[in-house]
């Protein structure tokens, strides 16, 4: 059985060339190493490498020069999320209507900012924590986005598209990365299982703020109050995604999707590394 990859669009599927990415971020300099084997990499239980390898993976595009926001925020992997985008170019098959919604977008904005650089999509980005939205419109302002990417506020954390779409809204794909777990305890549960199996037990390779690991009842409840909420717009975006870790939740939110009408049901697998997950795409 092939080994599942990158999307075949994907810059990063060949690797990285660590010479070319420290042009990119000087500051990723000082976190490459050999490993044992003689090959060049860096510590991947580092957040600070992380951040630093990441920070040059965008860096690779003109469009990008600047990224910045707090280490208690979670270090988007660029690969795993331009994979995403190129997915969604995939799904799309209007050349007219290229504006997307991202759903939870996050301090570091990632998704905007690479479907600008990659294909000039327009987006709206929400979130529900305004010291987060402040980061990401310093991140806009700062690459010269604004008429690119419009950040709106969700004040109401039961819901998902309500409250946040607007009457002349049109959207090609709406997008999520939704939590996955119940809880902060089991949020930090998970942290520690991660640090332990990266044989680090004193750090960890990636942070996040409560709304980006946590919703009541996690991820299957997400996905369904989303489900749910998409149904009430369905004129207002073509299709409806959303990344599933958890692939128990997608029978689930399959059989609930033929109750509330949905037309079309797909499942697009994506590996990077060991870390297998995919991305649920509906519509009405």
């Amino acid at each position: 059985m092939k080994e599942k990859s990158l999307h075949q669009k994907n810059k990063f599927n060949k690797g990285y060339n660590f010479d070319d990415l420290v042009q990119q971020n000087p500051d990723l300099a000082k976190f490459v190493t050999k490993n044992r084997f003689g090959k060049i990499t860096i510590d991947f239980s580092n957040p600070k490498a992380v951040k630093e390898l990441n920070k040059a993976l965008l860096f690779t595009y003109d469009k990008i020069t600047v990224w910045d926001f707090p280490d208690d925020n979670l270090c988007p992997p660029i690969p795993g999320r331009l994979d995403y985008i190129h997915h969604l170019s995939d799904l799309n098959s209007s050349e007219e209507n290229r504006t997307v919604l991202d759903i939870g977008t996050g301090a570091t904005c990632i998704y905007p900012l690479l479907g600008v650089a990659e294909y000039n999509w327009n987006f709206v980005a929400t979130d529900i924590d305004l010291d987060s939205l402040d980061t990401a419109q310093d991140i806009i302002d700062d690459n010269d986005l604004d008429a690119k990417i419009e950040l709106r506020q969700q004040f109401n954390e039961q819901h998902i598209l309500k409250d946040i779409l607007e009457e002349e809204d049109s959207f090609f794909a709406t997008m999520c990365n939704p939590p996955f777990y119940k809880s902060a305890e089991e949020a930090r549960g998970a942290n520690r299982r991660k640090s332990r199996n990266l044989g680090n037990n004193a750090i960890r390779n990636f942070s996040g703020n409560n709304n980006e690991l946590w919703y009541v009842g996690g991820e299957k409840a997400f996905l369904h109050n989303y489900l749910y909420e998409s149904s009430l717009y369905k004129d207002k975006s073509e299709w409806f995604t959303s990344l599933v870790s958890k692939k128990e939740n997608v029978e689930s939110l399959q059989k609930s999707s033929e109750k509330l009408g949905v037309k079309e049901f797909k499942i697009i697998p994506l590996s990077q590394g060991n870390k297998v997950t995919r991305i649920v795409c509906w519509r009405f």
